[in-house]
């Protein structure tokens, strides 16, 4: 079988390596990919963003199954158009996505259905949002409605932060914010203390597949200082999801959002991915939602996934209410999987271009260095985004796959690259 992975990050590349191993696959082709995708013999690179150009290459070229991996497509309606055409695709409709795509329809829906989440309000007006930050003190969330690359939140500790955010936001837009009809909003919500993890389920429309449990490390410095990224590492498991846990978010969150979604006539269908706050006490509120995977923790979790990834798209892409999907059990390695983004000079608000990036490591059993920022341009890899490569390794304990990481990217080396030391510090501490 044939199989596309729209996208071009750490994320597809993990995808399509991961689809690669699997003995029903003839060729994977990546649209756009990167340099690392480009490097690789069993991956084959495709210069195509359009979605109807990219739904007839699929048509022309016989794609058996196309897996979405960031969220623009998804926003864009790449599964309508693919479906329309009678070709099979996993994610969510465009109308799904926006549990991603709208932080403003995301927390009417989770309001609506009674799912846990931060107290909040939403506001068009830089003025009323100021007084509303004024009223209710800092620290305090403000978040960007539309699609903002992972940047469009603001964890703010003071007045002056939120305020900044807000202008940020709704005046300004330097955070390059995909608006959504209405033009400019923000959500702004109430602070929630506690430790932060990452859910990941696969949905077929209304059964459930749980993913490996992973936790990201969203600040740029050590010790969750420097302000929020896309991520710059992640690890799995996450100890912090206990079985007692796992059962609440997906009793109280995951359920309940699949019904809601289907009781509203959007039957969900794709990843679904919800970042949670786990208090002190064990109880769950609901973060944010995206319709994907998320980057960097695909890396690790892929790593550990030992089912055969094509078997799982097809199972999911069979239709709503399939009895091989509601059955199925993943297996994944019992060895714990750690991933250190190594990031460009500037990175986040204004990532350095064009560093010549040197001194790989090959391939192994149990390591893998991810491309998401990089290109090949005339035979040379050079990075070409915020978040360059994602060096990620398996090992026995949280502290061995450190070490083991932390060994494997000292060879590597571009001009002004930036990483954490201390990526899954919590575990090794907790």
């Amino acid at each position: 079988m044939k199989v596309l992975v729209i996208g071009g990050g750490g994320r597809e590349h993990a995808m399509a390596w991961k689809l690669a191993q699997s003995p029903k696959v003839q060729m994977v082709y990546v649209a756009p990919g990167n340099g690392g995708t480009a490097l690789d013999a069993r991956l084959h690179n495709l210069a195509i963003t359009d979605i109807v150009a990219l739904r007839q290459w699929a048509q022309e070229n016989k794609i058996g199954v196309t897996l979405v991996g960031p969220e623009g497509p998804l926003a864009a309606g790449v599964v309508d158009e693919f479906r329309q055409h009678g070709l099979r695709i996993f994610g969510p409709t465009k109308a799904a996505a926006q549990l991603e795509s709208s932080k403003a329809f995301s927390k009417s829906f989770m309001r609506r259905h009674g799912i846990p989440t931060a107290e909040y309000a939403t506001f068009s007006d830089p003025i009323t949002a100021h007084t509303y930050v004024n009223q209710m003190g800092a620290p305090i969330v403000v978040k960007a409605d539309g699609l903002a690359a992972g940047k469009g939140v603001v964890v703010a500790m003071t007045l002056e932060e939120a305020h900044a955010a807000i202008d940020f936001m709704l005046v300004d837009n330097t955070l390059g914010v995909t608006h959504n009809e209405g033009g400019a909003r923000v959500v702004i919500e109430e602070f929630l203390e506690g430790e932060e993890a990452s859910f990941m389920v696969l949905c077929d429309g209304r059964n459930v597949v749980p993913l490996a449990t992973s936790q990201d490390h969203k600040r740029l410095l050590d010790g969750d200082n420097g302000p929020n990224t896309g991520g710059m590492g992640a690890y799995s498991p996450a100890p912090v999801v206990t079985p007692q846990v796992h059962a609440r978010a997906m009793r109280e969150i995951i359920l309940p959002t699949l019904k809601g979604m289907e009781k509203d006539g959007i039957p969900y269908t794709g990843f679904l991915y919800a970042g949670l706050m786990i208090d002190a006490q064990g109880q769950v509120k609901t973060l944010e939602f995206n319709c994907r995977m998320g980057d960097p923790e695909t890396q690790p979790i892929l790593m550990r996934l030992k089912t055969d990834f094509l078997d799982l798209l097809l199972s999911a892409t069979e239709g709503a209410g399939g009895t091989s999907f509601e059955n199925l059990e993943l297996e994944w390695d019992r060895r714990t999987a750690l991933g250190v983004v190594m990031a460009a000079h500037g990175y986040p608000a204004a990532p350095r271009k064009g560093d010549v990036v040197a001194g790989l490591p090959k391939e192994s059993d149990d390591a893998m260095v991810f491309h998401a920022g990089t290109a090949l341009v005339d035979g040379q890899l050079q990075t070409s985004g915020g978040r360059v490569l994602c060096v990620t390794a398996l090992g026995d304990s949280v502290r061995q796959v450190q070490q083991r990481v932390y060994q494997n990217l000292q060879g590597i080396a571009f001009d002004g690259m930036q990483y954490r030391t201390d990526i899954g510090y919590r575990a090794v501490k907790g």
